[in-house]
């Protein structure tokens, strides 16, 4: 039986693993109006929508457009919510850290994905890994094989969705690493390290003083000659894009923002969340990723 916090699976394997069982239990079938299912964030949420679509019954913890993750603060509903929960998807790498006291409340027949594991990055890199789109495939899958071995009369409901979701997937992640090769020699800044998986599929290169992204991302002053770096920079127009988190601004971020804007250098929006009245995955990721192609093109 294959257990544990996450099972990375080729695509040979996933039918195999759906077959064998994971988790706990795998003949407690569902009972509730829907397989009840808690994510950290709504961009797991979503993931999770691609793969269950009606089956099941999605609580994203993290679901304000306007909200820092950073700063969240759980509540007794999430507990409860989670102590519900057939399922479990976590961002892990540190992000969404305030889930671990959530998940000592699940039960035995819980199953639980950790995205950051998923993703077999080692410890201390970027946490971010809903923009490395190989990671979203590999949780997609795994998706798959816990909601069908807690629904097996709906298992090939959820393979077949997961596969859908990877083909779309796939197409993205070309659109996305043709960018930098239609481009050659782009650069681009940020006022967060954020989005760097997607930067680097869309091979670009990221010119942002390194002091600055690890300050921001320990939400500390940056030093006052990086951000005289990077104001050069976008303000100098030296670089093709600035790719901004709306979610996390601080007077240092508005004035970088700001000074891009004087230069003429477009901001590219790269959120944690999905934004108001967006509820997929690949139609948010797909609009950013447009997004970003068309500032490089603007070069």
């Amino acid at each position: 039986m294959i257990s544990g916090w996450t099972r990375v699976l080729g695509p040979g394997l996933l039918l195999a693993a759906m077959v064998a069982g994971c988790g706990s239990d795998p003949t407690t079938p569902d009972t509730g109006p829907g397989i009840r299912v808690v994510a950290s964030t709504n961009v797991w949420g979503s993931v999770v929508r691609a793969v269950g679509g009606d089956a099941v019954h999605i609580t994203s913890i993290i679901d304000d457009p306007a909200a820092d993750p950073h700063a969240f603060e759980e509540r007794p509903e999430h507990a409860a919510a989670v102590a519900e929960a057939r399922l479990v998807v976590t961002n892990g790498g540190g992000y969404d850290d305030f889930m671990t006291g959530l998940l000592d409340r699940t039960g035995p027949d819980t199953f639980k994905i950790v995205a950051f594991q998923v993703s077999r990055k080692p410890p201390g890199a970027n946490e971010h890994v809903w923009y490395d789109l190989a990671t979203v495939r590999a949780v997609a899958d795994e998706i798959a094989v816990d909601l069908g071995t807690i629904a097996p009369d709906r298992a090939s409901t959820f393979l077949a969705n997961a596969k859908a979701f990877d083909t779309a997937m796939e197409t993205l992640t070309d659109k996305a690493a043709a960018i930098g090769p239609a481009h050659p020699g782009s650069r681009v800044a940020a006022t967060e390290p954020v989005a760097d998986y997607l930067v680097a599929t869309a091979g670009l290169t990221d010119v942002t003083p390194p002091e600055f992204s690890q300050a921001v991302a320990e939400e500390t002053d940056p030093p006052a000659a990086a951000v005289a770096e990077i104001t050069d920079l976008v303000g100098g127009g030296q670089v093709a894009a600035l790719l901004n988190n709306p979610q996390a601004e601080t007077p240092t971020t508005n004035a970088v923002t700001e000074s891009a804007t004087r230069g003429g250098v477009p901001v590219v929006d790269v959120t944690e969340t999905l934004p108001a009245g967006v509820t997929g995955y690949l139609d948010w990721m797909t609009g950013q990723v447009s997004a970003l192609g068309e500032a490089v093109a603007k070069q």
